[in-house]
């Protein structure tokens, strides 16, 4: 599924974070020391090769809501952005915290001339914050953001599974236009 807001097309597929070679940056749901974890860090820094580890570590500790821009080294995509998602029921206010690392990581994009985004679905494993909620954030604050990017021309959101797939359809099927 596919929609535009403004310049920027939001698509949606089921897939691989690591296997997204035609989009410039993957966004890793990191932890806060930015090392190597389990989940969709986990798959990044086994995908990108010790280099990453190694240029990453130094840059944390972040923040929940907070993110930061590395090379891709052995991944298809010439960046990672990591982003610090909420714990659901222990960062608040996670909905705030949440909608950040969203809009820092399309903020950033944007800052190095990047024209394509890959999202996973950011604090919806390990994290623990609700699938349905967390896409509402993510897709809201992405179509916000979009009127203001001046690269950035495409998000794509990876979702691990075809329930996921589905919710987010739902919801990006169901956003109003900025401003409505």
């Amino acid at each position: 599924m596919r929609r535009t807001f403004g310049e920027v097309t939001v698509e949606l597929v089921q897939g691989d974070i690591t296997a997204q070679p035609d989009v410039d940056a993957v966004v890793n749901a990191a932890n806060a020391e930015l090392r190597t974890g389990g989940g969709v860090a986990g798959a990044i820094h086994r995908a990108a090769g010790p280099g990453l580890a190694e240029e990453a570590v130094p840059l944390g500790p972040i923040a929940p809501g907070e993110v930061v821009l590395t090379g891709g080294h052995g991944l298809p995509n010439a960046h990672v952005l990591h982003a610090l998602g909420p714990v659901h029921g222990r960062d608040e206010p996670a909905d705030e915290l949440l909608a950040s690392c969203y809009r820092r990581a399309l903020e950033l994009a944007d800052e190095h001339d990047l024209t394509s985004v890959a999202f996973p679905a950011i604090s919806t494993g390990a994290f623990g914050y609700p699938l349905r909620p967390a896409t509402e954030v993510a897709l809201a604050t992405i179509r916000d953001v979009a009127p203001s990017l001046r690269s950035v021309r495409l998000v794509r959101m990876v979702l691990h599974g075809a329930g996921d797939l589905e919710v987010h359809e739902d919801v990006l099927g169901s956003l109003d236009e900025p401003g409505s």
